[in-house]
């Protein structure tokens, strides 16, 4: 039985194997805008990380942004203009293009409590005589700064008791990355206690039907990230929501000289290409998309199980980042030979490759501290959304060349 099964993972590897020696015959020569001042471009295999540039912009993005860079326009009028244009897109009344999921964070906040009151709105952030309370519903975060920076205090709650008890008349938003059952519970109680809500789901796209869910659900505001897996400008987000909040937010944003989230800019260039992403995706087949995604990891997970002792499995995450996710599984103690160890020489070798672990060099070091009270189990994971046709077999195959020598010499 376990000679059938070597045989049967040696006949899935051998034509992937094939297009490898094709591909080293074939390969063309490297050199980059980035590779001339001394960066090391890399294969993706870890996903729409900031730290690592987000992702790679669509067609549609670049061609929008490149046409939008010939004209001069207003910023106030383009701003309305693409709102409007999101509103129809998302159901909701009304939306805006921001720096970031974290920007809109923070344009959120400021609107919660400013207003549209210009004297607030040169006030901010100090807080004083204005509801300066943000309830965060599920816990601190490391983007809360983006709240904090506003000024506004926060207020850590876990359970829906909790949240209840202090949303209270200092409260001006409630925050939460939270959802399903318990974000329909928070927004229940939001609108008790006639406190906005802002959902933060910034790696929430794909599925493109999220656009619309937490308008249907309910949600006062809520927002992603333009530069994940909306595959838009990496200095980009979208917030979105209800109108009156939404005119507050702008009036709290770059371009309004004297507004705390000035230093927040937008380009044309981003909001075109912000908007054109989320015009591409609605016409996407995700499904389609899966399956590609699930193809190339597949590939990977056939070259490197013909190494003995390792195994893999196939996910897609119900959380944020939903693309189909290979683990692969090799015993570290026996082989003395540990997911860092596999990382490491995945990043330091030609072409570079960054995977999934639990490691976040972005991460500032005291939160590091706060998290590690938790600690997570440490896996190698590859993410196949963002890697590029061809890159699966690069990935493999070095993959499958340092847990070969891993295993050899352990069994030395």
């Amino acid at each position: 039985m376990h000679d059938r099964r070597t045989i049967l993972k040696w006949a899935a590897a051998l034509p992937l194997l094939g297009e490898i020696a094709w591909q080293k015959v074939t390969a063309a020569p490297t050199g980059n805008v980035y590779s001339r001042i001394g960066v090391r471009p890399f294969i993706n295999a870890r996903g729409t990380w900031t730290y690592l540039s987000g992702s790679l912009e669509l067609p549609e993005v670049r061609a929008a942004k490149q046409e939008a860079a010939r004209h001069f326009v207003d910023i106030f009028e383009l701003q309305r203009a693409a709102g409007k244009r999101l509103a129809e897109l998302s159901g909701a009344e009304a939306g805006m293009v921001t720096s970031g999921a974290a920007g809109a964070m923070a344009s959120a906040a400021a609107a919660c409590m400013a207003g549209t009151d210009p004297a607030k709105i040169w006030q901010l952030p100090d807080t004083t005589g204005l509801k300066g309370e943000v309830v965060m519903f599920g816990g601190r975060s490391a983007f809360d700064s983006a709240l904090r920076l506003t000024g506004a205090k926060l207020v850590v709650t876990h359970t829906p008791q909790e949240l209840e008890a202090a949303a209270g008349s200092n409260a001006a938003m409630i925050y939460t990355t939270a959802l399903g059952d318990r974000l329909k519970q928070a927004i229940a109680i939001a609108k008790k206690a006639n406190v906005p809500l802002l959902l933060d789901d910034a790696a929430g796209i794909p599925p493109i039907e999220n656009l619309r869910l937490y308008a249907k659900m309910g949600a006062d505001l809520y927002c992603f990230s333009g530069g994940k897996g909306l595959g838009g400008p990496q200095c980009s987000g979208l917030l979105l929501g209800r109108k009156d909040l939404i005119e507050a937010a702008l009036a709290n944003t770059s371009p309004w000289e004297g507004a705390v989230c000035r230093a927040m800019k937008v380009g044309k260039e981003e909001v075109m290409g912000c908007l054109a992403a989320v015009e591409a995706w609605s016409k996407m087949d995700l499904e389609a998309l899966n399956r590609q995604w699930n193809e190339r990891v597949k590939r990977i997970a056939a070259l490197v199980e013909t190494v003995p002792g390792v195994t893999t499995d196939i996910q897609i995450p119900k959380d944020g980042n939903r693309y189909p996710t290979l683990t692969v599984h090799w015993d570290e103690p026996g082989w003395n030979f540990t997911v860092a160890d596999c990382d490491r020489q995945l990043r330091d070798g030609e072409p570079r490759i960054e995977v999934l672990t639990a490691s976040n060099p972005s991460m500032v070091a005291a939160v590091v501290e706060r998290d590690s009270k938790t600690p997570r189990n440490n896996r190698l994971q590859i993410i196949s959304m963002t890697m590029q046709p061809g890159e699966d077999l690069i990935v493999g195959r070095r993959l499958r060349e340092i847990l070969s020598a891993a295993r050899k010499k352990a069994h030395a």
